[in-house]
């Protein structure tokens, strides 16, 4: 279990790597992602009711900007 887990993180730390700015693209979709389930009428979903994704977006974002430098 261990090398599979220290495979995926140096995998995953190669990829952000080559790609720093795959991370906060991906968080800006999930904030997108947010925006459009709350427009979309009738949903009373917990997810759309907690604001999951943009708080999931807007952390991913903050992670990935602070991430550029070091992987870069």
């Amino acid at each position: 279990m261990d090398r599979f887990l220290n495979r995926l993180v140096d995998r995953a730390g190669d990829f952000l790597a080559e790609r720093p700015g795959a991370l906060p693209l991906f968080g800006c979709g999930l904030i997108l992602l947010n925006f459009l389930l709350q427009i979309v009428p009738g949903q009373d979903v917990w997810i759309v009711a907690s604001d999951l994704f943009l708080h999931l977006g807007l952390l991913t974002a903050i992670v990935g900007l602070l991430l550029i430098r070091p992987l870069g």
